[in-house]
């Protein structure tokens, strides 16, 4: 404890030096700028010049100086020391030390202490020397860094633009930075040959190698806060191979927008490479249907209801109803919103959604206006050893809380599906399938809008295939993987979730609703750049497609036609309808061959129908 303070003590007596000795400097320009502006105003002519009366007025000039500049924050530490945002503040200081030193050359009858132009030149040579010394005093300092930073890490900077400007500020300006940029990377050809604090960009990503070798460079930091994933992926596979570390800067969401520090750098994660962009979202129509409404969310615990919680929250619902049957998903989805978890909000609501009696019970108690259905059973092969648990869940479960919206007179309902649900081969596609039916046949019944939204995997929900890649390096390894080409659509949660609420406003009754997901990523190669980055050797093995997966994902199913909506990232497709009758008296106690069979029936009576009902090539009429 004593050597903190001690240290503390150290730091705050340098940083009071510092700026006495830069308010000292400063005085010192405002005088040789007025002896010498003086003396150029008489040609010269050391006769005519009259320094009696610079003598006078120095102290005044002295005095506005140090007090404008510790009003500007000059003195006190509030700018990086010649920086942009220092230069700055020089000025305003200068201007009003100026506006004073005019003043009191007035207040005198007779002859001016201090000729007028030579105010104004003095003026202007005080500012060239407290400009000139910060940015001399900087080269130096930064030039005493390079001599002495032969055991720190040489990295090669991707990006010439604000954020590898940043970036390098940071590394040249911290002493204590274990990073030493040395060469500059950027494609922008009108950017070959520029020098940010005398690192040069070199080239295109093609010269990579070649900056590796010239400048002996160890790490290749990306710094583009907004750099996308294929670009992310293409770097990575670019530096790996050359044994250069990879590192990159958070990006603009994660920097809340304070400027880049050399702590903020770090290693790339899978959001890096499989995230992309922040997704534009029309908050202005997002909340016309959410503000001053009621609001419900089923599986509130879950990775996808609690992402939905968070975001509804932001957007002044006069009620969010949080849903769940798991009273630890619930304590945490309320710590996250209001940082406190007493479990005593009205809010929470521990249910069920398989007990349609309390689901009725409470939906028609609560009124709710918009119902955000995001519980369910998700996890491929335990749904494939136990279907009929998909079948009380994703199918009874699904049709308890459509009852319970329509008797509640629920507007909007969105139903949270997926892509397994297109061309289904599986229980969960099966089940989520029926799931988008039952939400198609409810929106013909009710006035309100009752749609499904369907997408792929989220990066980092709990039980994802990169939580156990995480998991398996954490433990050594290694990293399983079924096949070498099977291939999944990933979104991160933030942007699944904004387009899950923007469909909510742009949706039409029993339209499936279908999330943008880019270009599908093979697991493998994301099992193989996440064993590149990790910091011990990980192997990789291959144990086989499980029952009931597919190699490539599906966004849109055989017969389905796809449309495009008001969002540039959101299509649709009109879902077949399923009747609530061919659900309700279904046996579940059979065996697993019979509760297979049953929701492969259901499926192939949505098949049936749309085939029945299609129209014009485009859609089918679910009223017919």
């Amino acid at each position: 404890m004593r050597d903190a303070t001690n240290r503390l003590a150290w730091y705050q007596n340098r940083a009071l030096q510092k700026r006495v000795v830069q308010a000292t400097c400063d005085n010192i320009a405002w005088a040789f700028g007025l002896y010498f502006a003086t003396l150029f105003r008489y040609g010269l002519d050391f006769s005519r010049a009259e320094f009696g009366g610079i003598a006078r007025m120095l102290p005044i000039v002295w005095i506005a100086q140090v007090y404008a500049g510790r009003s500007s924050g000059l003195y006190r530490g509030k700018w990086v020391f010649g920086s942009f945002e220092e230069v700055a503040a020089v000025a305003r200081t200068l201007a009003v030390s100026t506006a004073v030193l005019l003043f009191a050359d007035a207040v005198p009858r007779g002859t001016r202490p201090i000729p007028i132009l030579a105010v104004f030149g003095g003026a202007v040579i005080a500012f060239l020397l407290q400009g000139g010394l910060r940015y001399t005093w900087r080269l130096v300092q930064e030039r005493r860094f390079r001599m002495r930073a032969t055991e720190r890490t040489r990295v090669i900077v991707f990006g010439a633009g604000s954020g590898g400007m940043q970036a390098i500020h940071a590394m040249l300006r911290d002493e204590f930075s274990p990073l030493l940029p040395v060469a500059i990377i950027d494609d922008d050809p009108d950017k070959q040959g520029l020098s940010i604090m005398g690192v040069k960009v070199i080239g295109g990503r093609t010269k990579i190698s070649a900056a590796k070798l010239r400048y002996e460079a160890d790490m290749l930091l990306v710094a583009l806060p907004s750099a996308d994933a294929a670009l992310m992926r293409e770097i990575i596979d670019l530096s790996v191979p050359l044994d250069l570390d990879v590192r990159v800067l958070p990006s603009v969401h994660e920097l809340l927008g304070h400027a880049v520090q050399v702590a903020d750098i770090r290693l790339p994660n899978e959001r890096d490479f499989l995230g992309r962009h922040q997704v534009e979202t029309d908050i202005a129509s997002v909340a016309s249907y959410i503000e001053g409404k009621i609001v419900a969310v089923t599986g509130a615990g879950g990775s996808i209801g609690s992402e939905l919680c968070r975001q509804l929250s932001t957007l002044n619902p006069a009620q969010l109803i949080m849903i769940d049957r798991d009273e630890s998903a619930l304590h945490t989805v309320q710590l996250s919103l209001e940082g406190r978890a007493l479990l005593d909000s009205p809010n929470l609501v521990l249910l069920d959604i398989r007990d349609r009696h309390r689901v009725k019970e409470l939906f028609c108690d609560r009124q709710p206006d918009v119902v955000f259905h995001a519980a369910a059973l998700k996890h491929l092969p335990l749904l494939e050893a136990h279907p009929v648990e998909a079948l009380k869940s994703n199918v009874w479960g699904t049709l308890s809380v459509l009852e319970a919206s329509a008797a509640a007179g629920v507007t909007t309902f969105i139903n949270i599906s997926t892509d397994k649900a297109a061309n289904p081969c599986s229980v969960l596609g099966y089940s989520k399938r029926a799931a988008e039916g039952l939400t198609a046949w409810m929106s013909s019944r009710v006035t309100g809008s009752y749609l499904s939204v369907r997408f792929g995997n989220v990066l980092g929900s709990r039980g994802s295939v990169l939580t156990a890649f995480r998991s398996q390096i954490d433990n050594g390894g290694p990293l399983t993987v079924t096949h070498p080409e099977v291939s999944r659509f990933f979104m991160t949660v933030e942007e699944a979730v904004q387009l899950v609420v923007q469909a909510g406003a742009i949706g039409k009754p029993g339209q499936v609703l279908v999330l943008d997901m880019g270009e599908p990523v093979r697991i493998a190669d994301v099992a193989r750049r996440l064993a590149a980055l990790a910091d011990h050797p990980v192997d990789i093995e291959f144990t086989g497609l499980r029952p009931g997966e597919k190699m490539h994902e599906e966004l849109f199913g055989d017969g389905e036609v796809r449309l495009t909506s008001q969002h540039e990232l959101i299509d649709s497709v009109t879902a077949p309808p399923l009747d609530p009758a061919s659900v309700r008296d279904l046996d579940p106690t059979g065996s697993n061959a019979d509760i297979v069979a049953i929701l492969q029936d259901l499926v192939a009576e949505m098949t049936a129908t749309q085939n029945a009902y299609y129209v014009d090539g485009d859609e089918f009429s679910v009223s017919a």
